[in-house]
């Protein structure tokens, strides 16, 4: 066990994290390199009524670790091991680790891997509690869904901390915690230390055989179009026909959930419009599949691309070092989120072609990232994990970022928060569940949907996030942090 004190020169690294908006000063940060060294920074921070929080990989988008009344930060980082477990028949994953170290020891020791995401500096801790979806998740669901075990420092109503390991098995007696881990956010019942992963179904002692097994290699189509002369019919239709897609190929059974793509649509000081569609090249009819949804997308535009660039690549060699999203060092950022079931309305989309194009605003970090979704995400119910929405085709994230001046906090949170109440104006601000919209996801938290400025739906923020999950959440916070050591702008409130 390490403690870094102000002034050392690794403190302010660790204080501040991926949103340089948000920085924290406590009087020490703790690394931590066993459970039971969690467990004794815990007890110490319980006895002498410190705030305490946790940082895996500091790539929250809010102020959760990164908060001045934070007095101890428990940094997971040390904890990066990962290991075949025997006994419990699963590969077991320590919290510190990042998306970006995991993934190549997945492949090289055992070929498989998780439908986790692509912003590689992200910690495991945050990433699969809050339910986990990447590339892969169309093929194979969210990382949750293939979560066995997790083990969670946690602290009774005397104070005394206690480690308690909680299966998917339904006779667990623990069984509760594993479910609220599963997709029900970090830092709300205590510190996940482990997790353990094994596919729902799979029964082997090999670990070959736990998880998904990952591609060879990747077929990809990376396509730009230019803003110039760009109209809003044009950008509309382009929306709306992407969305399209994704609704009529989305169903647990399409085979065109195999393929996975992201329509980036930057603000017109960026100049460009980019998509981004890949798939295992080993499944039958992948070229087809990418031309088939690109002539579906471009399809009445009218556009020409500026370019189209085709590749066949090894899958862990080349196309996962060349996608992690770039974050800038010095970057500060507000973003938004919301599940889409179907395409946006047509009073929707003239909202985002008219923030994404306005003049007195220039930004070329700022826009919308429209993600698919769908196919075996959906084939989970909603109630299985603490993981609420399974019947989107589409995630969207609005954010504007990357600015280096707190100068420029002002305009930049605003014309975000402008954007996604008016794309939302008919739901009070806010993507309420309904034909279009299912909520938001809680790994993009957005504290906005907590404050009545911002979401005047009548919906509380936790609806939004957990939908009807959320009374169950609030059982599992009464019974392993009756105290509410384990809190911050989003957590699960303790019941009345």
């Amino acid at each position: 066990m390490t403690d870094i004190l102000p002034g050392d020169p690794r403190y302010a690294a660790l204080v501040e994290g991926y949103n340089h908006r948000f920085t924290g000063r406590p009087d020490h940060v703790r690394q931590v390199r066993t459970t039971a060294e969690v467990a004794a920074a815990v007890r110490e921070a319980v006895d002498s009524g410190r705030r305490v929080a946790v940082r895996s990989g500091g790539h929250c988008f809010e102020d959760f670790f990164a908060n001045p009344e934070i007095q101890m930060l428990i940094d997971l980082a040390p904890m990066s091991a990962v290991s075949y477990d025997a006994h419990r028949r699963a590969i077991m994953v320590e919290a510190g680790i990042t998306l970006g170290a995991l993934y190549p020891i997945l492949y090289d020791t055992w070929g498989v891997t998780i439908p986790g995401g692509t912003c590689f500096e992200v910690g495991v801790g945050g990433h699969i509690t809050g339910g986990g979806y990447g590339h892969l998740s169309r093929r194979d669901g969210l990382v949750v869904d293939h979560l066995y075990a997790v083990e969670v420092v946690v602290v009774d109503e005397s104070g005394t901390v206690d480690v308690v390991v909680a299966t998917r098995e339904p006779d667990d007696p623990h069984h509760e915690l594993w479910w609220a881990t599963a997709g029900g956010g970090g830092g709300s019942f205590g510190v996940v230390t482990r997790f353990w992963l094994r596919s729902p179904g799979v029964d082997s002692d090999d670990p070959s055989r736990l998880l998904p097994t990952a591609p060879r290699r990747i077929r990809r189509c990376d396509v730009l179009w230019s803003w110039d002369g760009m109209t809003e019919d044009a950008l509309t239709r382009l929306i709306a026909n992407y969305c399209g897609w994704l609704e009529r190929h989305s169903a647990v059974d399409a085979p065109e959930t195999q393929l996975w793509s992201n329509l980036i649509v930057m603000h017109r000081s960026a100049g460009i419009v980019a998509l981004t569609a890949v798939i295992d090249d080993a499944v039958e009819g992948a070229a087809r599949m990418l031309d088939d949804q690109l002539a579906a997308i471009g399809d009445g535009t009218g556009l020409t691309p500026r370019s189209v660039d085709r590749n066949v690549v090894d899958w862990m060699a080349s196309w996962m070092p060349s996608y992690s999203w770039p974050s800038d060092p010095k970057g500060r950022y507000k973003n938004k989120a919301g599940y889409l079931r179907r395409g946006y309305t047509d009073k929707q989309l003239a909202t985002i072609f008219r923030y994404l194009a306005d003049p007195e605003y220039a930004n070329p970090a700022a826009g919308i990232v429209l993600t698919a979704f769908g196919g075996q995400v959906n084939a989970v119910p909603s109630g299985a994990t603490a993981a609420a929405q399974r019947d989107s085709v589409v995630k969207a994230s609005y954010s504007a970022g990357a600015w280096q001046s707190p100068d420029d906090d002002a305009v930049n949170t605003a014309w975000v928060r402008a954007f996604y109440r008016d794309v939302y104006a008919e739901s009070g601000g806010v993507p309420v569940s309904g034909d279009v919209s299912d909520g938001s996801y809680i790994s993009y938290p957005d504290v906005d949907l907590a404050d009545p400025e911002w979401n005047t739906s009548g919906v509380p923020w936790h609806t939004l996030y957990f939908k009807d999950n959320y009374p169950r959440l609030q059982r599992v916070k009464r019974r392993y942090d009756p105290r509410d050591i384990f809190r911050h702008g989003l957590s699960v409130r303790l019941p009345d």
